[in-house]
């Protein structure tokens, strides 16, 4: 009874479970010359992992949370997201789940590893911060990313961030911020990514052939848009052939929206174009001569 009243018991019996319960899904990853790092059960024959691990692309080893070995190969990989999807020789993994709810600033967090054959690994902490979108040191452009002060042990990347239930909130990495830094890539980010690389072995990211620079809009600007948007992006340069040409875009015009999502910077933009837009027909809102205009648009692959 004493045991079953201590709140402090109760919670650490919680976390080891969801440690146990997480550490199901979470594999060893040998794809790199020095020690090895982790990977998340995405699929019965696929593993997410950090891309900056994988320095091979074959003859890569797998060890499963009951002591076996698989081998695996590449199945895709996002340089710019740090994010690698590795598929199996065979079928048997137990994918992981994803978190009931994202993550909250404040709400305890456990960050996984298995960077050893002696078993998992964990790290307690609090989720410190949310952000995005951040450009990172690999060339990419991070949507989302959560920060923590979980103690990122060498081997960590591409393990799990789980919530007290054992749900997955994010992929822990240290590849994406200068110095090592370790972040964490939210669940949904994480999987959208895994989808596109099992279909593409690769993240398609679209492209409208423009220059841009943001401008401020007035309030005369805004009172014509109908809503509060303090900027706009310039086109400054429009490529010939390109998307944005065909679609009778014009130097001048600034580009407000896409998709009905307003656009204030470049970073903006670059996000919208990532995911399954690419070849889609989409209404563009452009400021010409003051007075808001929308333009159908279809986007083209970044190559």
């Amino acid at each position: 009874m004493a045991n079953e009243a201590n709140p402090l018991i109760a919670l650490s019996d919680a976390m080891a479970e969801a440690v146990e319960k997480a550490g199901a899904s979470t594999l060893l990853v040998e794809a790199r010359r020095r020690m090895p790092a982790s990977g998340i059960a995405y699929a019965s024959d696929l593993v997410l992992t950090a891309d900056h691990v994988v320095e091979r692309e074959e003859d890569i080893r797998l060890v499963l949370p009951d002591g076996s070995q698989r081998s695996a190969s590449l199945a895709g990989r996002d340089s710019g997201n740090d994010l690698a999807l590795l598929r199996l020789s065979e079928a048997g993994l137990s994918p992981a789940q994803a978190a009931a709810r994202p993550a909250r600033v404040g709400q305890l967090a456990l960050a996984l590893g298995r960077p050893s054959t002696e078993g998992i690994q964990a790290s307690l902490g609090v989720v410190s911060a949310l952000g995005g979108p951040v450009r990172t040191g690999r060339g990419g452009l991070l949507e989302q990313y959560i920060r923590t002060d979980t103690i990122p042990y060498p081997g960590f990347s591409g393990g799990p961030l789980i919530d007290a239930n054992g749900g997955v909130l994010g992929l822990n990495t240290s590849g994406l911020a200068h110095g090592g830094i370790a972040l964490t890539i939210p669940v949904g980010l994480a999987w959208q990514v895994a989808e596109a690389l099992r279909r593409h072995g690769r993240v398609r990211r679209g492209y409208l052939g423009i220059r841009s620079q943001p401008t401020a809009l007035p309030a005369v600007q805004q009172q014509a848009l109908g809503r509060e948007q303090p900027s706009g992006l310039l086109l400054v340069g429009i490529e010939e052939g390109s998307p944005a040409m065909q679609a009778g875009l014009m130097v001048g015009d600034i580009l407000v929206s896409l998709a009905g999502e307003p656009l204030t910077d470049p970073d903006d933009l670059l996000v919208r174009l990532a995911g399954e837009m690419v070849g889609q027909s989409v209404p563009l809102e452009v400021l010409r001569g003051g007075q808001p205009v929308k333009i159908a648009v279809r986007i083209g692959e970044r190559k």
